[in-house]
């Protein structure tokens, strides 16, 4: 399918329609919203959206949990049969129904916590109360999850949108389910990765002498010192080579133009602007300031190139307000109106959820953050707004522009409520936390869509969802990161990039280091230019850098672009090599290694604090 049913007529619409009915909806033959594959999705989800967790705090990505869900659930299921095998196989549309509900607890609760509340936490020095963040956290992904109804229908139904990771997720299923050979070495491998993440990840954080052993540090393979002026490169935070299959199966996904942007983005970072910062102060803490200095112009790099991207995708906003059509009203079209209309989520199922959700986060906003009730109101609306866009821009292109969402609100809210650093933040959380929902549920019902699911029955699983994420992932918060201290070890990336443009915003230009000032500009510029670059020049795409690897790699320690670039490079020099066994394996080991390892340090990074509490 291609996304330029927009320009399709009703006869058009009206046929697929049919189509669909005739040919592939199974909803009511075959089980789907059962309570094993909840129970399933719920627990799959809930560890997912902890380990989301991890990895926005580690590294400032979150990473889909759909395609490793099914996969993981399909080998866990079969495993439980083993053993009991009076049980009957879990239908396809129950794996697809489980892997909605884990979707919506691991990837909507899970990569949003990490961003604002710790932005505030880094800002304020202490937490939020903990019925605040759980209101929030379940609110917001319930907006997700209400936002997607109107939606679906036209996107997904009318216009066809492809939402390639949803397509993915259903071939995934068809070919476990057609007990394929390929599917099933793929879920041994992600199953074998995601056991080879966790011992790493349990291997290399702690302090036992037997874990040093994986504490190698690129510093101590060079056989000489680098000095610049006097202080040795040694001395800058995070200089060397960290040994973690979770960065390197995150490079692997993410792809070496990004990730060579990163390494390459290090080396510019390490080698060339901290030592002439270095020559040009007498701050013996200037080493350990360094990612603090340079956040400042990563963070307007990506910020410039995220919104001039946005703005550059004007036709996709216009489509997202003016694509809805009418079809025909002949005989035949309206009983398949009417035999749709039972399936689809009715329209007053959408009024009975967003009214009272509106109203509800309105009141949070106003007693927890002081947010005026029409300030608040305002936020839902403008959440609304640009979750119909991320969510077109998903189903057009695979990526969700969220960055865009929340800074786009932020501005905003510095005109609005200026000065107002908690307004600001919470504001643009409550944008990007529906947004990356709505898109994100919107990929499952595609992948429904395409293998025949009741969508009502799938927009009840990803609601239960929403509960299991928010009951896990809120507590793991407070464990994983008891404090300030706790959330500054883990440096993190998009949390540091929040609290840097909420300052801006709100306490003025003032506050940022006159040399910081001209990295602003000088950023800023350049993520404009890459940004324009890559809308009217795609075809020279692959040989400029990537604007968000640049700016990641200035956000984030050198070791962990390195291990990035390493990932990156092990997977592109394995296409080249056997590319039919790099596209079967790739994202399975990947996949694995990145849940693995996150679940293991994030258990690892909630047991010390609870001993920590202890003494």
């Amino acid at each position: 399918m291609t996304n330029n049913k927009t320009e399709e007529s009703s006869d058009d619409v009206d046929q697929i329609q049919l189509n669909w009915l005739k040919n592939i909806y199974q909803g009511d033959r075959i089980p789907q919203l059962t309570l094993r594959a909840i129970i399933m999705g719920g627990i799959l989800g809930s560890l997912m959206s902890i380990s989301n967790l991890y990895t926005t705090l580690k590294v400032g990505w979150a990473f889909g949990v759909s395609i490793t869900a099914c996969i993981l659930s399909f080998v866990i299921w079969n495993s439980i049969r083993l053993f009991f095998p009076k049980l009957s196989p879990m239908s396809i549309l129950e794996n697809n129904c489980m892997q909605s509900t884990a979707s919506a607890a691991g990837y909507s609760t899970g990569a949003t916590i990490g961003t604002a509340f710790g932005a505030y936490l880094l800002i304020t020095g202490k937490h939020l109360d903990w019925t605040v963040v759980l209101a929030w956290t379940f609110l917001t992904a319930s907006l997700g999850v209400f936002l997607a109804i109107p939606m679906k229908r036209q996107m997904i139904n009318n216009e066809q949108l492809p939402f390639p990771t949803g397509i993915a997720s259903a071939q995934t299923l068809r070919s476990l389910y057609n007990k394929s050979k390929d599917a099933i070495e793929q879920a041994y491998a992600l199953v074998s990765s995601l056991i080879a993440g966790a011992i790493v990840g349990v291997l290399s954080k702690g302090d036992f002498a037997w874990q040093k052993l994986l504490h190698l540090k690129l510093p101590e393979l060079i056989p000489f010192s680098i000095r610049f002026s006097n202080v040795s490169l040694q001395s800058f935070p995070g200089f060397g080579f960290e040994p973690s299959l979770l960065l390197i199966g995150a490079g692997m996904i993410i792809g070496l133009r990004v990730c060579f942007s990163m390494f390459f983005g290090g080396i510019l970072l390490y080698f060339i602007a901290g030592p002439m910062l270095l020559l040009n102060t007498n701050d013996l803490e200037a080493p350990a300031k360094l990612i603090k200095w340079s956040l400042w112009t990563g963070t307007a790099l990506m910020v410039t190139s995220g919104l001039t991207a946005f703005a550059l995708q004007w036709k996709t906003i216009v489509r997202t307000f003016t694509s809805i059509k009418k079809t025909n009203s002949n005989s035949e079209t309206l009983q398949a109106e009417a035999d749709l209309a039972a399936i689809e989520v009715p329209a007053k199922w959408f009024f009975a959820g967003i009214i009272p959700l509106t109203c509800a986060m309105a009141i949070l906003e106003y007693v927890a953050f002081s947010i005026s009730l029409p300030l608040g109101i305002l936020s839902v609306i403008m959440s609304f707004l640009l979750a119909l866009v991320a969510c077109r821009a998903t189903g057009e292109t695979d990526i969700t522009p969220i960055g865009a969402m929340g800074k786009i609100t932020q501005l905003a809210y510095a005109l609005l409520a200026p000065s107002n650093i908690t307004t600001n933040l919470m504001t643009a959380s409550a944008t990007a936390n529906t947004a990356i929902g709505a898109a994100d549920l919107l990929t499952d019902l595609k992948s429904g869509y395409l293998l025949g699911a009741n969508a009502r029955k799938q927009f009840l699983a990803q609601f239960i969802g929403v509960f299991f994420g928010t009951i896990a992932v809120v507590p793991a918060w407070y464990l994983m990161v008891p404090n300030k201290l706790a959330l500054e070890a883990f440096n993190p990336p998009s949390t540091n990039m929040w609290k840097a443009v909420a300052e801006a915003l709100s306490y003025g230009i003032h506050i940022v280091p006159v040399s910081a000032r001209y990295g602003i500009l000088i950023g800023g510029t350049i993520g404009i230019v890459l940004a324009l670059t890559d809308h009217f020049f795609p075809k020279f795409k692959k040989y400029t850098p990537s604007a968000m690897g640049l700016g990641l790699s200035w956000v984030m320690v050198f070791a962990n672009s390195f291990s990035f670039f390493i990932g990156a490079l092990i997977a592109t020099i394995w296409t080249r090599l056997k590319p039919n066994n790099a596209e079967k394996y790739i994202i399975p080991i990947a996949s694995g290694a990145i849940a693995g390892e996150s679940l293991a340090c994030a258990i690892l990074a909630i047991i010390s604090a609870i001993a920590a509490l202890a003494k």
